[in-house]
């Protein structure tokens, strides 16, 4: 019986029945997807590192070395499983030419490497440690997603000339978010090159119990041992690894738990609509005896079977969707071990879905127990008494049209049954907005405040090169006379000793120079001004546990020196943990030099970059824009897909949400639209009604959900950004693009959503809607 009523019923309700399996459809789909896609990518990760036996804990360390003393340390400390010095040759991208095309503007540190010996391995695109012959070089994975290079092309580095045998995976360096790029070559061509470009050292270890990381960072520091480049521990690697694929995961995320939300709300609409279609029928069941939880059964049988459906043909259209979704994943990091994981969890999301939907309209029908039996077969629909507007009377209005006025009033006459309407559009709103406004942050010249410099036009790195202060005046000068150059800084980043309150040394990295030229965005205080003044990142401020007004011993010149937290700042650049400061010191090395400048004409940044480029061979120059492009350029287009996608979404949820609340509402007025028409409106002046009513929601709408994507939006994705060491994140908005394109084609999809809705008012009868 339930089977035969169901059935009839869903074929007479398809237009009702399609949308509402749409939406369970869309619903499952991405919960599916971030269910699958989080498994996989976390998965991946872990698979990539354990093949690639990642070290726990690496030093890059330019300028002498004694690695006798690096050895008796490993063997001293009792946490040390494994340890090994490799060896990392920097070579200027003017040097390597792929097919008459070089790497000269390219802003990585690229260089030659061989295998490592015990761990820390480089690996082919099927995962297996790469053995390389003379004369064969692998390029990194990321300049073949650019067309850089191609297998079987030619690589010509320093004059020698190298056969692209493959692609690699390298644990460490596959983010564009790491600075440096690996080539691997044979030992033997290794040794021909290596006098050829400045050689970086890495020094290694991997771990006995890597929860002990902290301590064992400790000791290193307290040792005295090789600190002169960034220091990089196994979860940064993790971190680096899933940043760019990880922020899309999380849009995807957000946009999918709206999404759900949406989806019990057009659940309700679409219910809500069969029971006022219902309404006299449902009056004549209870009349005749029938129990409110058999009646329930029907309804609950309907929406099982629609839920079950739509569940199903989400879950396959996640199938369809993962394959272009997990693309960068398997390329950058392979195949996870987790994949059949994935598939479980994807089925568990479905099936979350599916009973929470089975609850949620159990819920709804418990309405059914209020229905008078008498005043359903009398009135055939609802009686619902007006609240509101009693002071918005038509006689008074002189500033609308008729129709345009008796619609708003309706709105505000009947709050309870538009909120929920309005509630879609201001999440379909926020679901626009968030991931567009995100997308334009990351994507604009002010994002690099968030990598702890200031914003500038052109920037030049001097590193891995023998004296840089010398070189760094050099460029100085040759600035000082150029009058296309408006502003410039130089600022030096070396490595001191900080005290901790037990009494331990640690490392930390100081930029020196006068930061109030590029100043920065401070999360908390100011940039330092006098040299017993220290600006910190927001991760060592966490790790030093200190904040502004906090005092932090530092060892200068082989003196403790007490210097005053003046600000915290953003900073996802050498593992986010940096500081600033203006103090003089002529005793630690230079571990680099970066001049930033600005140009009186911006358009002239690229012919100056080369021009400094050219003159300056021993400097990495590029264009900040240019700078910025590269080195998140996976980030900027996971981001972008994910707003796109965010942006459809949210017009096809506009658009069938109020084709649906339409066709409820014109349901639910019959009576008021009949004795309209017996007052003589037309069934344009209705059709006007409606547009009226819908366009003043989403109007309201859209406001309420621009002001909550740029106040709870920004919150939700500056918690996203400070989990990479980035904080007092503010959106960059596009005006045209977030608060007149987006609104506008929400407009639309409103609009026409509204007539189609409508379009039903033509087949309403005055004789049969007004009976007594």
């Amino acid at each position: 019986m339930y089977y035969r009523i169901m059935h009839k019923d869903i074929l007479k309700s398809k237009v009702i029945t399609l949308p509402t399996m749409i939406f369970i459809a869309a619903a499952a789909m991405l919960v599916s997807l971030v269910a699958i896609l989080v498994v996989n990518l976390s998965g991946a990760i872990d698979t990539l590192m354990t093949q690639a036996k990642t070290p726990h804990f690496m030093q890059m360390h330019s300028g002498e070395i004694d690695t006798g003393r690096l050895t008796a340390f490993a063997e001293q400390h009792g946490n040390v499983d494994e340890f090994q010095v490799l060896e990392f040759v920097n070579v200027d991208g003017a040097q390597i030419i792929f097919e008459e095309r070089s790497l000269e503007d390219n802003v990585q540190d690229n260089g030659l490497s061989k295998q490592g010996e015990k761990f820390d391995y480089l690996l082919d695109l099927d995962g297996n440690v790469i053995k390389v012959s003379d004369g064969e070089i692998y390029v990194p994975i990321c300049y073949m997603r650019d067309n850089t290079a191609k297998v079987g092309g030619k690589a010509v580095i320093c004059g020698k000339e190298f056969t692209v045998a493959g692609f690699l995976r390298d644990s460490q360096m596959n983010s564009m978010l790491s600075s440096s790029k690996r080539f691997l070559v044979s030992e033997n061509d290794y040794m021909e090159i290596k006098g050829l470009g400045s050689t970086e050292y890495l020094i290694e270890f991997r771990l006995k119990d890597l929860s002990a990381l902290g301590a064992f960072e400790t000791a290193y520091t307290s040792a005295g041992l090789e600190t002169n480049g960034p220091t990089i521990t196994y979860p940064l690697f993790k971190m680096l690894n899933a940043i760019s694929d990880g922020l899309m995961i999380a849009v995807i995320f957000l946009v999918s738990a709206l999404v759900v939300a949406i989806a019990f709300m057009c659940i309700r609409f679409t219910l809500l609509a069969k029971i006022e279609d219902d309404y006299r029928e449902i009056g004549v069941m209870k009349a005749i005896g029938l129990r409110v939880t058999d009646i329930k059964k029907i309804y609950l049988a309907k929406y099982a079977a629609i839920a079950m459906v739509g569940c199903i043909l989400g879950f396959a259209l996640s199938f369809v969707l993962r394959g272009m979704l997990l693309e960068n994943i398997r390329l950058y990091m392979g195949e996870s071990e987790n994949s059949s994981f994935a598939l479980l969890f994807g089925i568990i999301g479905i099936l979350l879905v599916f009973l929470a939907i089975i609850a949620y309209v159990n819920g709804v029908l418990k309405r059914f127990r209020k229905i008078s039996a008498a005043e359903a077969i009398r009135f055939g629909t609802s009686q619902e008494k007006s609240a509101g507007a009693k002071h918005f009377c038509l006689s008074r209005n002189r500033l609308f049209d008729t129709n345009i006025f008796l619609g708003v009033k309706d709105v505000l006459a009947r709050k309870s049954i538009y909120v929920t309407m309005l509630a879609v559009l201001v999440i379909s709103a926020f679901i626009i907005i968030v991931p567009q406004n995100l997308y334009t942050t990351i994507s604009s010249k002010s994002f690099i405040t968030y990598m702890g410099i200031g914003s500038s036009d052109m920037r030049i790195d001097i590193q891995q090169t023998d004296n840089i202060s010398e070189k760094a005046v050099e460029i100085l000068k040759t600035m000082k006379g150029d009058t296309t150059i408006s502003k410039y800084a130089v600022l030096t980043t070396k490595t001191f000793k900080a005290k901790t309150e037990d009494g331990l040394e640690e490392s930390i990295k100081i930029e020196l120079g006068d930061h109030s030229i590029f100043p920065l965005e401070y999360s908390e205080g100011r940039a330092p001004v006098a040299e017993d003044e220290i600006a910190l990142s927001v991760i060592n401020a966490n790790e030093l546990g200190k904040k502004v007004g906090d005092v932090i011993p530092l060892v200068i010149e082989g003196k403790e020196k007490n210097l005053t937290v003046c600000g915290v700042y953003s900073d996802i650049t050498n593992g986010g943990k940096t500081a600033k400061a203006v103090f003089t010191d002529n005793s630690a090395d230079i571990m680099w030099s970066v001049i930033y400048a600005e140009l009186m004409d911006k358009s002239f940044v690229g012919v100056k970059a080369s021009e400094y480029g050219e003159r300056f061979d021993f400097a990495k120059i590029s264009g900040v824009d240019e700078y910025i492009s590269q080195t998140f350029g996976p980030t900027i287009s996971s981001i972008r897909k994910a707003s796109f996608a965010a942006i459809a979404v949210a017009l096809i949820i506009t658009l069938l949400v109020t084709l649906l609340f339409m066709k409820m509402l014109v349901a639910k007025d019959r009576y008021s639209i009949a004795v309209m028409k017996a007052f003589g409106f037309t069934n344009s002046d209705i059709t006007a009604q409606y547009v009226s009513r819908s366009v003043f929601v989403l109007i309201v709408g859209i406001v309420l959900g621009t002001l909550l994507a740029n106040t709870l939006g920004e919150i939700l994705a500056g918690t996203l950004i400070s989990s990479f060491g980035a904080s007092s994140f503010r959106f960059a908005v596009n005006p045209l693009s977030a608060y007149l394109l987006s609104p506008l084609m929400m407009v639309c999809s409103v609009l026409i959503a509204t007539i189609i809705g409508t379009s039903g008012v033509r087949q309403i009868k005055i004789s049969e809607n007004i009976k007594e």
